[in-house]
């Protein structure tokens, strides 16, 4: 999620320079001078958003029809080596691109009468089950719509380094079965497990490993000879992977192969350009190329069809494909993501286009997402015009104000605490000029009132449409019309829960940092008044006492968490280090700390000690501040060892 709400557009304007006109244009290739405009055009996008958001290499193809138009790599396979980026060798990650190819493997079996799409996932697994919390299923049809209610998760497991911690798919199913949180079929809420699940039953009723069977049945039959989900890469593939540079102390530094096995079918795919500019062809031409078919032409049809919205008249779900609109252009594809590579291919079945593009390093994910946007309004331009303000909407817009966040989220172990990253949480509130405002991190809109429930953009012309800025929002209601929940356009995987305000950074963070202040002025209390607590003797001192510890223990934790995600910050994803393990000790003897810091409190107030009023205001505020660090512990699952890398 991080900058999925950035306005992205104002980067490729102010980087690129781009000037845009309002004159339709259809997007022609025919000619050798055609494709020079397009490389110079790409260019003049690709080339200053790599160097402002120091992304060390990509790769970038265009497929119109079943022809590659735009093939090129962009920086360096290997800075040591001087090897610049090959598109038809050069090896990235695709991440989550890499679900597509496990959709399409469940379709072929679909296809085959072997899959149900609407049957209990149960009866395809077998070495374990997945719980009934709810009275329906979990289906392969959830699954594809990412609505099979799982929550989120993937602290310590996910994306990892150590090839001795690869396990087999069925073992990590199994050991890493997320919590349902939601009813099948209610809310959209994007899960790397759920299709993990598919790829194990892809595995199960084909009779091969996942790897092979993608292999077998989609990399041979398009001839994508320069494409593995196998980890470690074979060997002979091993000179090609791109590095995952990042920056590190102002240099290029290769980051290690990430190891994504024991959820392969979700993200662990390796691709050159060319190749999934092959597999992009083929979704173009009903599912063929060459001489090769991976899914019959009805077949694919329903695949690309519109399974899942939230709101009839915005993008939704296709099965495992999700869909965008891109200055009124529908697309269907996917976006991908690991920690060094930032990936993403559309599909423009309406004008027979393709595109793919594969960015590393952090700034990578800035590139990838602002090509297609920059492309569209290139080739594809159109002026709107504004929405009318109705007027009196002011009177109802109060059912829409609050704090919305994600369902993709964890509820159940310490990994909740997400919730409280920025851009987790948007804030939607009425405005004096008959709009609503959406506030996120770096940035607001105005939305104006344009259906039931529906908000449209009001001021489209200060940005260029984006698969990841909001054009449409759509609000979620119950029975009662109470609003409970919002959908954003161009993310249909993850809808939003109307949330209370104890789960929000708005609460919590003020209520930490007036805590850390107490506990702070505690611990320089006693040091400026040691003398004095070196007299103090009986219950008097054991109040005393009880304050330091708690303030102690509480400050202890809040630093050596906040070093903790300093120093591993995304390798935590990698594997749980002893140090945050050591470190949720710490919240245990807080809480404790905090339960002995109410009982002195009350012996302050019940037996006079301490003397004066004063003393009793600050032990109370103590206890209160101890308090509030006992809910937030429970509260956000910090108490007890609540993961489950």
């Amino acid at each position: 999620m991080r900058g999925l709400l950035r306005n992205l557009s104002a980067v490729v304007l102010a980087a690129a320079g781009l000037v845009v006109s309002n004159t339709a244009m259809a997007a022609s290739f025919d000619t050798v001078e055609d494709l020079v405009r397009l490389e110079a055009f790409m260019d003049g996008v690709i080339q200053p958003l790599r160097k402002n958001n120091q992304s060390a290499s990509g790769v970038v193809t265009i497929v119109k029809g079943t022809e590659v138009v735009f093939a090129k790599g962009y920086g360096y396979h290997d800075f040591e080596k001087g090897m610049a980026v090959d598109p038809a060798k050069t090896l990235f990650r695709p991440g989550s691109v890499s679900k597509l190819f496990t959709w399409v493997a469940v379709m072929q079996l679909y296809e085959q009468g072997k899959l149900d799409l609407d049957a209990d996932v149960n009866q395809y697994l077998e070495t374990f089950q997945i719980d009934d919390t709810y009275d329906n299923p979990v289906t392969l049809r959830h699954i594809l719509t990412h609505t099979a209610g799982f929550e989120d998760g993937g602290l310590g497991y996910l994306i990892i380094e150590d090839q001795d911690r690869i396990i087999s798919l069925a073992d990590a199913m199994k050991r890493y079965q997320p919590a349902r949180v939601n009813p099948p079929g209610a809310q959209t809420s994007y899960s790397n497990y759920a299709t993990a699940l598919a790829g194990l039953i892809v595995a199960n009723i084909s009779g091969m490993s996942f790897e092979e069977y993608i292999k077998v049945n989609i990399f041979d039959v398009l001839g994508m000879n320069d494409s593995t989900f196998q980890e470690p890469l074979p060997g002979s593939m091993e000179s090609q992977m791109a590095e995952g540079y990042q920056v590190d102390g102002g240099d290029f530094v290769g980051k290690p192969f990430e190891l994504i096995s024991n959820f392969g079918p979700a993200g662990a795919m390796s691709s050159s350009g060319t190749d999934m500019a092959r597999f992009a062809a083929a979704i173009l031409n009903q599912g063929e190329l060459d001489s090769g078919s991976i899914l019959r032409p009805e077949t694919l049809a329903e695949m690309l069809t519109r399974a899942f919205t939230h709101h009839d008249q915005m993008m939704g779900m296709a099965l495992g494909f999700y869909e965008t609109e891109v200055n009124g252009v529908r697309l269907v594809g996917h976006g991908g993501d690991t920690n060094h590579f930032h990936s993403d291919l559309a599909v423009d079945l309406e004008n027979n286009l393709a595109i793919y593009t594969s960015f590393t390093g952090n700034g990578g994910s800035v590139v990838r997402s602002a090509i297609v946007p920059a492309f569209y309004a290139q080739y594809f331009p159109r002026k709107e015009t504004p929405p009318e303000i109705p007027s009196g909407f002011s009177e109802r817009a109060g059912k829409y104000a609050g704090n919305y966040q994600f369902w993709r989220n964890n509820f159940s172990t310490i990994e909740k605490v997400g919730l409280l990253i920025p851009g987790y949480t948007l804030t939607v509130a009425p405005t004096e000029n008959d709009t609503l405002l959406l506030a996120f991190a770096g940035g607001a809109k105005q939305y104006v009132e344009v259906g039931d429930n529906l908000f449209r953009e009001l001021n489209s012309e200060l940005a260029l449409n984006s698969r990841f800025s909001p054009r449409l929002i759509g609000f979620q209601a119950d029975d009662s019309g109470a609003i409970t929940g919002m959908v954003i356009d161009g993310i249909p995987f993850m809808s939003m829960f109307k949330s209370p305000a104890r789960t929000t950074g708005q609460f919590n963070i003020p209520l930490l940092l007036i805590s850390t202040l107490v506990f702070l002025f505690v611990l320089i209390r006693l040091a400026y008044q040691r003398s004095r607590f070196q007299q103090t003797q009986g219950a008097d001192r054991r109040a005393v006492v009880a304050a330091v510890c708690v303030a102690a223990a509480n400050l202890l934790f809040l630093v050596v968490f906040a070093l903790v995600i300093g120093v591993y910050g995304e390798d935590l994803f990698n594997g749980i280090p002893l140090a945050f393990k050591l470190m949720l000790i710490l919240p245990m003897v807080a809480f404790v700390a905090g339960l002995y810091q109410v009982y002195q409190t009350v012996n302050v107030w019940r037996g006079g000690l301490l003397a004066g009023a004063w003393a009793r205001l600050r032990y109370t505020v103590v206890t209160l501040c101890a308090l509030f660090m006992c809910w937030f512990y429970n509260f956000w699952n910090f108490l007890g060892f609540n993961y489950l890398g």
